[in-house]
């Protein structure tokens, strides 16, 4: 590095005598850094030129790439100063397709706004290729989801934090017969057809193990990883399908949301590894941990709930389509 900077000094100031004062070493010196690089490079640099010197096409070429290479270095220190102050540098995320959804566009938005030279980038995937990845190095942070009722094993070493805990409700189509119940019991599911996320996805698996504790067997007909799709499929009364409330905020009026018991929740996770975490993981970590709450949303339902049965029909039929999450 300091023979690169001493040939970039000789094509700024056009002798050896001022390269070296202007990098505070003797002439001498200068001349011994210049000579080592020609060994190295096994190219002739320099040429006289009267009582001066001036570069051959080589060490033009050489001196070119030099001066590239001393504004990175001077880039990269002004980098690693500002680390003292300042939040900048990748950021690499992997999540879930609904923490992307409901959770990264406003913590993207926040940290671009706090530290604008900080360089997010998201992959979306599920947990089982998700956590390999961090472990591995290739991701900084995850959002993850956990369910109540099949807690996920996580590795050694990688820390968890809970962003959202969440409700998650059977979709019915309004004309279903168990729609006219203000709660679903999971033993009563046997024979409905099913939309759910593709295998291996925690959503799917939650989904199964939790009908068959409770005696039935899922019939899943439509692998389908998003929300909002599983949704317009119930709403053309071809299936039904679990979703968690984050996945509520559009739904179609031909499609009723129903708690059930026991009540199934979803827990939102964040997971980093402690033993490498940076300034960037930090901040997003602070972002994510004000984001607002979701708990107004249960209190919501319960009151469309509430008034849906004081002024419902006559058959007694509860307007869970009527839930409306929280937007504070």
């Amino acid at each position: 590095m300091e023979r690169l900077r001493a040939l970039a000094a000789v094509d700024t100031h056009g002798s050896i005598a001022r390269a070296a004062q202007a990098l505070h070493i003797t002439a001498s010196g200068m001349s011994q850094q210049l000579s080592k690089l020609e060994r190295e490079c096994g190219h002739r640099l320099l040429e006289p030129e009267g009582r001066s010197v001036r570069l051959t096409h080589a060490g033009r070429v050489l001196a070119d790439h030099a001066a590239a290479v001393m504004s990175r270095v001077g880039a990269a220190e002004q980098d690693l100063a500002a680390l003292e102050t300042e939040v900048l540098g990748p950021l690499r995320i992997g999540a879930v397709g609904s923490a992307i959804r409901t959770l990264l566009p406003a913590t993207l938005a926040t940290l671009a706004a706090r530290h604008p030279r900080l360089t997010p980038s998201v992959c979306d995937g599920e947990v089982t290729g998700l956590l390999p990845a961090l472990l591995h190095g290739e991701l900084d942070l995850l959002l993850i989801e956990n369910w109540s009722n099949r807690p996920r094993h996580i590795p050694e070493g990688v820390a968890v934090r809970t962003i959202v805990t969440e409700e998650a409700r059977v979709a019915l189509h309004a004309d279903h017969p168990l729609g006219v119940r203000p709660v679903l019991r999971l033993a009563d599911l046997g024979g409905v057809p099913w939309a759910a996320c593709p295998p291996g996805a925690e959503a799917r698996e939650a989904l199964v193990q939790a009908l068959r504790a409770h005696g039935v067997e899922p019939e899943i007909r439509y692998s389908v990883g998003d929300h909002a799709t599983q949704l317009t499929l119930v709403a053309s009364g071809l299936t039904a399908a679990l979703i968690p409330d984050a996945a509520l905020q559009q739904v179609p009026p031909a499609v009723l949301c129903v708690p059930t018991d026991p009540p199934l929740r979803r827990h939102v996770q964040a997971a980093w590894l402690p033993r490498t975490e940076t300034p960037p993981v930090r901040a997003c970590l602070d972002v994510l941990a004000q984001l607002p709450r979701p708990e107004e949303s249960a209190t919501v339902w319960e009151a469309a709930s509430e008034e849906s049965r004081a002024g419902g029909r006559d058959s007694g039929r509860v307007d869970h389509h009527r839930y409306r999450p929280s937007t504070s």
